[in-house]
């Protein structure tokens, strides 16, 4: 295991380089389709409902998975848990592009999710165990960046490839995967370092790190998929079948689930009993010197526990914004997909800025995680307060700039933060926790803020249209549509007021939305208050009073 002074060795940073790249591929999956989903559906003739399944699919999936995968990487070893990851998202991105239906489509999206789940909190534990002090916030502050710049290129990259194929958006994924496997079989070597998910035990006569003892709590691993696929299932799908009736059918497999209480309530409630039989189980598991697949101590860690409330905060606020901000910037102010991705990229841009900027600085990563937060919440405001019909398109820049700064420290240091403390031998089981709290943030953000964006969309669009004639059906169309209607309103000179009045509400939308982002992430700030000091890593059987019964 380094310590504090240690000076990595070079091969160690071409690791992390490496290791940073496998996450991108998977960051950039996630929001790739959301632009390449119309041409997917004119060349395929899918219904809207599969391409919805195409889109949530491999997020349900991803999400589902954290708890197991980090688990296995205790049990297996971080790089091998990491590198099947890679060659399992290779392969289904061959299947994907090559897809020849819809059902062909969203099966490989799921069994992409499986190989996303293997390499985020896989990718965690590498970084973690592989440097320490400075170099350690230096690491995070590339991986983190890594996270930011991904999620805002994704866009850039579907808007360049929708113009080719929409298949190249996951061809793309094979030669790149190629790559990132020799890279991380070269530089992230399997026994020291980086390497290790385990790092505290002695190697052995040949230098093979100690594998952890037990096994995988099948049980435990069954509740923990079914709670957080169905949870994640009800926070990405609520705004589409309802929260509470069902107000769209839910069609699986040729049957449809149609009136009464939503899929979306039952799910729901059912994920809140399973997680809750699962909780139970791990602490009983604790108790009685059982292998549990959720180690309930880690939560006895100050900075483990308010930090996870931290990532799951912060997920709200982060991701809320840029699944509306791409419609508002095509809809209202008329760019194209590949413009959208261009302005997009500002973020990225401000990410890397950020992670360049801290390896210069002397703060802690706790002092860096605030700093973000500052900069996100300011830079939200500013894209608020520019938000109008006619914004310039380098004040979208500037605030999603100063935004991406923000999410370059925030995002890099908090999972510094996070897993400081975590024993070695509890490394995977810690990230993928942790992975876990950033996706569950991330789609609670995404149904939450979508909500706000499209209810204020509608009740101001109502409102400016109160003496229209068919008033309330224009606005169903433009608030169903996702505000894709407008081009064809402002087409026709008898409804271009229309277009120019939903314009507006969508404006309106995206600066209230923009200003409750910023509000999430100045109550995530607020949260690290609690974070005070260095609390002791748990490591003895005992149960702490925290995960105590």
């Amino acid at each position: 295991m380094p310590t504090e002074t240690d000076t990595p060795p070079a091969r160690h940073w071409f690791g992390l380089i490496a290791v940073s790249l496998g996450v991108a591929l998977i960051v950039v999956d996630l929001t790739i389709v959301n632009v390449i989903v119309a041409p997917i559906i004119d060349d395929l003739g899918i219904t809207s409902i599969e391409a919805q399944w195409i889109q949530e699919s491999y997020a349900i999936v991803f999400a589902a998975l954290l708890l197991v995968t980090g688990r296995l990487a205790d049990l297996y070893g971080a790089r091998r848990l990491f590198v099947i990851g890679l060659v399992i998202f290779g392969v289904t991105s061959l299947l994907a592009a090559a897809a020849p239906n819809g059902g062909a489509l969203i099966a490989a999206r799921f069994l992409q999710g499986v190989g996303g789940a293997l390499i985020l909190p896989t990718s965690l534990a590498l970084v973690n165990a592989g440097f320490a002090g400075p170099a350690r916030a230096k690491a995070f502050a590339i991986w983190g960046s890594t996270i930011g710049a991904a999620a805002a290129v994704g866009p850039l990259l579907g808007g360049w490839l929708a113009d080719l194929s929409w298949r190249w958006a996951f061809g793309i994924n094979i030669p790149l995967v190629l790559v990132i496997v020799a890279a991380v079989l070269r530089f992230v070597p399997d026994r020291h370092g980086l390497a290790q998910s385990v790092d505290g035990p002695a190697h052995d006569r040949r230098g093979r790190a100690p594998r952890v003892g037990g096994g995988v709590d099948l049980r435990g691993a069954a509740l923990s998929v079914l709670g957080l696929g169905l949870l994640s299932f009800a926070l990405i799908e609520g705004r589409h079948y309802g929260w509470v009736r069902t107000i769209e059918p839910l069609v699986v497999g040729g049957v449809a689930w149609r009136g009464g209480p939503s899929p979306v309530l039952v799910a729901f409630l059912v994920a809140m009993g399973t997680l809750a039989l699962f909780w139970r189980r791990q602490r009983r598991l604790v108790r009685t010197g059982g292998e549990p697949l959720l180690d309930v101590r880690l939560f006895g860690i100050v900075s483990f526990r308010n930090g996870n409330v931290v990532t799951l905060v912060v997920g709200v606020g982060e991701f809320g914004i840029i699944a509306v901000l791409p419609l508002w910037m095509q809809f209202t102010l008329g760019y194209t997909a590949f413009q959208t991705g261009l302005a997009l990229a500002a973020l990225a841009v401000g990410s890397f800025v950020a992670s360049g900027a801290s390896f210069g600085m002397t703060a802690s990563a706790m002092a860096q995680v605030r700093i973000g937060l500052v900069l996100e919440a300011a830079g939200l405001a500013l894209l608020a307060l520019v938000a109008a019909t006619d914004t310039r398109w380098w004040a979208i820049v500037l605030a999603l700039f100063v935004y991406g700064v923000g999410v370059g420290f925030a995002t890099a240091q908090v999972t510094n933060v996070v897993l400081a403390e975590v024993p070695g031998e509890r490394a995977g089981q810690g990230s993928g926790i942790q992975s876990a709290a950033r996706e569950l943030g991330s789609a609670l953000g995404i149904a939450v803020l979508t909500t706000l964006f499209f209810s204020v969309l509608g009740s101001d669009l109502r409102d400016r249209l109160a003496d229209t004639p068919a008033a309330e059906s224009l606005t169903d169309a433009v608030t169903a549509s996702a505000g894709s209607a407008i081009p064809a309103l402002a087409a026709d000179p008898a409804t271009a007021p229309i277009a120019e009045a939903a314009r507006e509400s969508m404006s309106s939308g995206l600066a209230l939305t923009a200003y409750a982002c910023a509000g999430l992430l100045l109550l995530a700030l607020a949260t690290t208050a609690s974070i005070r000091g260095r609390a002791e890593p748990v490591s003895t059987p005992a149960v702490d009073e925290a995960a105590a019964p």
